[in-house]
């Protein structure tokens, strides 16, 4: 299982201060050194944290693999289709929120992202989908023609409760088998921390993990070395687990 380091929160820290420091595209070439496999970022609309700038630095620098989270916005695409990441992830944003609440409602938006796809497509960029775990939403990526989805994590990392975490798991667990059917690639991310992410790492279907804030946090008191280290150890444990929450 593939570990991609999101770097937006060092970003953030800069634009605290409207200055070049800390800056991202250092960070992701430190997080690649420690074992990365790839580098994510969310390029927003009200560019809160990464810049135009990160993007096409990032997009000469980075020796793995650029995922570019996004919006549907004609101006958004306009940029991903003249930068060409390795990958875009279409993602639902609101102004208001502070993160990514939830995932898409690929069912809603069907008919314009499957219209979206073959421009990424023509430029050689994969094309993945922030997915709430649930069944139809998978069923309509997969009708999309998008070649990945990414299940949203976030309420499994939220619970308190030991039967309410069980009962995210078992709703990540069976999108997560319905993609492998559909032989539509799965990742999976939003919330993971070192603590929790035993369980997911033991989903032998999800090729791939995004996960951001935990890691930057652990970075700002140990360095990004040692905080990506970490966690690719700490999946490794949970990949030897097996019915980690059954």
């Amino acid at each position: 299982m593939k570990l991609s380091v999101n770097i937006d929160h060092v970003a953030t820290v800069r634009e605290a201060r409207k200055i070049d420091q800390p800056d991202p595209v250092a960070a992701a070439a430190l997080a690649e050194l420690a074992g990365a496999e790839g580098i994510t970022i969310h390029l927003r609309s009200d560019r809160r944290h990464i810049q135009d700038r990160d993007l096409r630095l990032l997009r000469q620098t980075v020796k793995t693999r650029l995922n570019l989270e996004m919006s549907q916005d004609q101006n958004m695409v306009k940029i991903a289709l003249e930068v060409r990441p390795d990958q875009i992830t279409l993602v639902p944003e609101k102004p208001e929120e502070l993160t990514t609440e939830g995932g898409l409602s690929v069912t809603k938006y069907l008919d314009s992202i499957r219209n979206l796809i073959p421009l990424f497509h023509e430029r050689e960029i994969k094309v993945s989908i922030f997915v709430d775990p649930d069944l139809d939403q998978i069923k309509a990526a997969k009708e999309t023609g998008a070649d990945m989805v990414e299940i949203h994590t976030g309420r499994y990392c939220d619970s308190k409760r030991h039967q309410d975490k069980l009962r995210e798991y078992r709703l990540i667990l069976n999108a997560v088998k319905m993609a492998s059917k559909l032989r539509v690639e799965c990742a999976a991310g939003h919330g993971l921390s070192y603590n929790n992410v035993g369980p997911i790492a033991a989903i032998e279907q999800i090729k791939e993990l995004n996960i951001g804030h935990s890691i930057i946090s652990r970075a700002v008191l140990v360095g990004m070395d040692r905080a990506v280290r970490d966690m690719i150890d700490a999946m490794r444990r949970g990949a030897m687990l097996e019915g980690a929450l059954e």
